[in-house]
């Protein structure tokens, strides 16, 4: 079922924060009033990128860049980010999806891309409605059979209640499931300050903020736990995309069972890489990648 890549060279993966490409800055409002803003870059046919809950439009510049190359890309900054409004009293992945089908009526655009998340909008979005052609997703945040475990959430909101962002921060990575198998034994105080050295400053002041609404973004996660079978409605073409590197019982069970589900779908794998890919660790493979699957369609059927 899987076909694997080849490994990533050490410049492919590097980080780029900054766009060679001219950008423009546009917004919608979504129909409870919310302004979504969005960056544009490139022509030609529209593909919308949404993005995963610790990121914003700013972290996905290098894959929309290589979009770009061929396609008008329009890079959202989901509820509480960017030019965008807060996610709202009312929040639920209901919300998001019409963020992205404002967006979307806006643009024109007939393809999206969505990165863990980004990528169960996506599915949430074209399952409600037929504007998208073609989607490309990324390890989608779908919890099959509870392998996205959100047991870590109640202490989470306590640590962030208190003031304890760092703590908070680490005792996700300890439950998340993502970390290698040593992390969850340490103490809290001692993955804290391993999490302390491993982020840049500027990357924990970009990520910070963001803490709360990856909380109630994860709940709804949980929420859809089981729920693969409705995308078995999703009429768009669809590449499902997961790293090698990524815990199987989390991202690769949630693709297998997605690919089993939706009927025109393509299911790959890269090899040696993880779940931050598309926004990290080589976002110019992801995105080559799929750039040439929207422009071409898969080289083959996956099995």
């Amino acid at each position: 079922m899987w076909r694997k890549r080849t490994k990533p060279t050490e410049g492919e993966c590097e980080r780029v924060r900054v766009s060679s490409v001219a950008m423009t800055s546009g917004s919608v409002a979504s129909p409870d009033g919310t302004v979504v803003g969005y960056q544009s870059f490139g022509a030609g046919d529209g593909v919308i990128v949404v993005g995963g809950s610790l990121a914003a439009a700013r972290d996905y510049v290098p894959f929309a860049e290589v979009l770009a190359r061929s396609f008008r890309v329009h890079v959202m900054d989901r509820r509480g980010r960017g030019r965008s409004g807060p996610q709202g009293a009312e929040y639920g992945i209901e919300k998001e999806c019409e963020d992205l089908l404002a967006i979307q009526r806006t643009t024109g655009a007939r393809a999206a891309f969505g990165h863990s998340y980004g990528g169960l909008i996506c599915l949430e979005a074209a399952r409600r409605s037929t504007a998208f052609d073609r989607l490309a997703v990324y390890e989608p945040g779908v919890s099959v059979d509870g392998c996205i475990s959100g047991a870590w959430l109640p202490r989470y909101g306590h640590l962030l209640r208190t003031g304890d962002a760092r703590g908070a921060f680490a005792w996700m990575v300890m439950g998340a499931g993502f970390a290698p198998a040593w992390i969850a034994k340490l103490p809290l105080w001692c993955v804290s300050v391993l999490m302390r050295l491993a982020i840049p400053r500027i990357r924990w002041r970009e990520m910070e903020p963001l803490l709360p609404a990856h909380a109630r973004e994860h709940e709804q996660v949980v929420r859809l736990d089981g729920a693969a079978d409705r995308y078995s409605s999703v009429p768009s073409q669809v590449l499902l995309l997961g790293g090698a590197r990524s815990p199987p019982a989390i991202a690769r069970r949630s693709l297998d069972r997605l690919h089993e589900v939706i009927h025109d779908s393509t299911l790959e794998l890269f090899d040696g890489l993880g779940h931050d890919a598309p926004s990290e660790r080589a976002p110019q493979v992801v995105g080559e990648r799929v750039r040439r699957w929207l422009q071409h369609g898969p080289v083959s059927r996956a099995c």
